[in-house]
């Protein structure tokens, strides 16, 4: 197979940009490395273009080995012809790949086997003679073997029936079109297995008796069905159009026979549908069903939990973490500017206790002291009591004070966890975690990749996922968040570090190690000299990694080290130096471009950067160290509380996207329980996915639409807000 040729035709790439991008992948350079420094070699594709290449790459490439498994074995069996070689290599599938090879594999002992240890093959081959010599129950008298168990003419022509049953479900024409049929026409249906669980499982209320096309299943609702159906509250089954398909079927096999074995082979076809064919296609179609269902539940999570990790930070502020808790307290951590810990504490203004005076004297003694201007507080369990008290404390004590409700899922994980325990020995998980919900706010990316994304929980039915592809979809996700803000190589934590293009964890931890016995790097070539990161490393990580104030202003940006000779002549071409960089006189390049009259061709021609990289470089000198989370919705400041009896239907509140999904966006709208935006009330047009319209983190005017005390549920809408 030509691997570029197919991936260039399927993702409309030229093939000379495919196989540059193979040559670069299997040279062992990182997806983010070739989307920000070799972007003339690749065409310019971004990380997600990039990693989709590298992924159907990879499927590609297992299609080839199971291409040449399937070769191998055929050649053994002494059954490789020209004909099914020439079949084999131009299978574009796994399940056409399978169709053809199923007939040559080694299966568990069938009835076709049986008839034929019985002698009854010829048999079979008498039923498909155009031109039969006798009639067949004549012919099947010939076969009768009471030492076999063949008794009576009815037993042989049931084992010819039984033979020719299993040569046409092993026909790959026949199965091809028979699944496709099932896909383009059938109908998945479930039904409850049981009356006793219709109100104990009532969440899955509207699967109870339920069909729907196969083609059109969203992916939602395939997970939803396959988790009650896992939960033995479903029965679930295929719903082929039989009579189309037996149709097109006996149609086929017919035209093989002679008028007189006519009803055995339509018997044999009948057969070979409903007992081989169809439970077979049904468990392939049902996989598929699940496959896709999983793509795209394993594609919003990471979109979800890229959105999350590209926060903006809330630099330059104290903030107080406030992780909730009842009978263990309320755990208290402020940090300063630089996430630096000031100063822990417990309170216990919660049940059982209810010590709220003694509680708020501390909150205010710990404000006051440190100039703490935002509280940062965890959704978990106590938080809706929690931000009551600290709703009251900001109104009642008038200090400018505000806070944020954050996400605080994994940070149990985390406060438990080794890396917990190295980060703070002498903090117990309580205070690890208010030091957490502090950092989430401060800076989102850099503690969250402390955490098993799986842990962070902005998707649907993620533990129904298949877990491999869900972690390295998450990992990728992670990966390309953090290079493409970057990385300061002199406060960076070892899982930060660990995401960076190029360095594994235990290159994160000898940098860290050189950090902690060295002093701070001065200059990015100090890399160099950190045990085991080599040259070839150093390529791959160099440009992501910033340094502040060091002896190289280049080291501020994300200029690569091999393009800091082109980035010098650029700026003496324009009367700059790198000192400019600092200065901020390199904001200026666009205006001093256009004043002298230079065209890019000439800086291209003079520094020997293609277009991309010209571009990429004059990007960066104009804002050397750009944040790319700057641009993004910054979160919502609150200093007040509802309660969910506070709510009417037709209020229009701000929300915080918190969750998005197929059939929706979950909000918080300062009640404790996340209200639900259906895809429905999301705009007056149609709307194919959430994420057309909303990010996390984004604010948004909501209506309320019903309000469900008893059972949590808070249903908003988004059409027809006034602005």
């Amino acid at each position: 197979m030509n691997l570029a040729g197919t991936l260039s035709k399927e993702l409309g790439l030229r093939l000379s940009q495919a196989e540059a991008v193979i040559g670069m992948i299997d040279e062992g350079n990182t997806i983010p490395f070739i989307a920000r420094y070799r972007k003339e070699r690749s065409g310019g594709m971004d990380d997600e273009m990039l990693r989709s290449f590298e992924e159907r790459l990879r499927g590609l490439r297992r299609l080839e080995e199971r291409r040449n498994s399937v070769l191998s074995s055929l050649e053994e069996q002494g059954a490789l012809t020209d004909a099914l070689r020439t079949k084999v290599m131009e299978a574009e599938s796994a399940s056409a790949l399978e169709d053809i090879y199923r007939p040559y594999r080694s299966k568990r002992r069938t009835r076709a086997m049986i008839a034929r240890e019985q002698g009854l093959q010829a048999l079979a081959d008498f039923l498909l003679e155009e031109r039969p010599s006798r009639p067949v129950e004549e012919e099947a008298k010939r076969y009768l073997d009471p030492e076999k168990g063949i008794l009576g003419t009815a037993d042989a022509i049931r084992g010819a029936e039984d033979i020719l049953a299993e040569q046409i479900s092993d026909e790959a024409g026949f199965r091809s079109f028979i699944r496709e049929l099932s896909f383009s026409e059938g109908l998945l249906g479930s039904k409850l297995r049981d009356e006793a669980l219709r109100e104990e499982k009532s969440v899955y209320e509207i699967y109870f008796d339920f069909q729907e096309a196969v083609k059109s299943l969203p992916p939602h609702r395939i997970l939803a069905i396959n988790r009650g159906e896992a939960e033995k509250v479903l029965s679930v089954k295929l719903l082929a159009p039989e009579d189309k398909i037996l149709d097109r079927l006996l149609s086929a096999v017919l035209r093989r026979g002679n008028r007189l074995s006519r009803p055995f082979l339509e018997e044999s076809a009948r057969d070979a549908y409903r007992r081989l064919i169809a439970p077979s296609i049904e468990t392939e179609l049902r996989n598929r069903l699940t496959e896709r269902a999983e793509e795209s539940a394993i594609s919003v999570f990471g979109m979800n939990l890229k959105q999350l990790l590209l926060q903006p930070p809330l630099s330059g502020k104290v903030i107080l973490g406030w992780d909730p808790g009842f009978r263990t307290g309320c755990k208290l951590a402020v940090i300063d500017e630089t996430g630096r810990v000031l100063d822990t504490a417990v309170i216990y203004p919660t049940a059982p206790r209810h010590e709220i005076r003694e509680a708020l004297s501390l909150l205010s003694s710990l404000v006051k002291k440190y100039g703490v201007s935002l509280i940062s507080l965890g959704n978990g369990t106590a938080s809706r009591e929690s931000e009551q008290i600290i709703a009251d404390f900001i109104r009642e004590s008038r200090l400018p004070l505000r806070y944020v409700i954050v996400n605080e899922a994994g940070a149990s994980v985390y406060s438990a966890s080794r890396l917990g325990a190295e980060e703070f020995p002498d903090f117990d998980p309580g205070q690890r975690s208010a030091v957490s919900m502090a950092r989430r706010l401060q800076d989102p990316l850099s503690e969250l990749v402390k955490i098993d994304p799986q842990s962070i929980g902005v998707g649907q039915y993620q533990h129904d996922l298949n877990q491999g592809k869900l972690s390295e979809k998450l990992r990728s996700i992670v990966e390309d968040c953090v290079n493409s803000v970057g990385v300061d190589l002199n406060t960076a934590s070892v899982p930060l570090l660990s995401a960076v293009s190029g360095i594994s964890r235990s290159l994160a931890k000898n940098i860290v190690s050189y950090r902690e016995s060295h002093g701070s790097f001065a200059e990015r070539r100090e890399l160099l000299l950190v045990p085991r990161l080599g040259p070839r490393a150093y390529e791959q990580c160099a440009g992501f990694l910033r340094i502040t104030g060091g002896k190289e202003p280049l080291d501020e940006s994300a200029v690569h080290p091999e393009s800091y000779d082109a980035a010098r002549k650029l700026l003496s071409l324009l009367g700059l130096c790198e000192e400019d960089i600092r200065s901020g006189r390199t904001r200026e390049i666009e205006s001093l471009l256009s004043e002298r009259g230079i065209r890019k061709k000439e800086l291209m021609d003079a520094t020997g950067l293609g277009e991309y990289s010209l571009s990429d470089v004059l990007r960066e000198l104009e804002k050397p160290g750009r944040d790319p989370r700057a641009s993004r919705p910054a979160p919502l400041l609150r200093s007040d509380v509802l309660k969910l009896s506070d709510l009417r239907e037709g209020m229009i509140l701000e929300g915080v996207v918190r969750n998005i999904t197929d059939f929706g966006a979950f909000l918080d709208i300062g009640v404790h329980q996340d209200g639900l935006v259906h895809i429905s009330e999301l705009a007056e047009r149609y709307v194919k996915h959430p994420s057309e319209l909303l990010k996390l983190g984004q604010v948004k005017r909501v209506r309320i639409l019903s309000v469900d005390e008893k059972r949590g549920r808070i249903s908003l809408s988004m059409k027809n807000i006034p602005s």
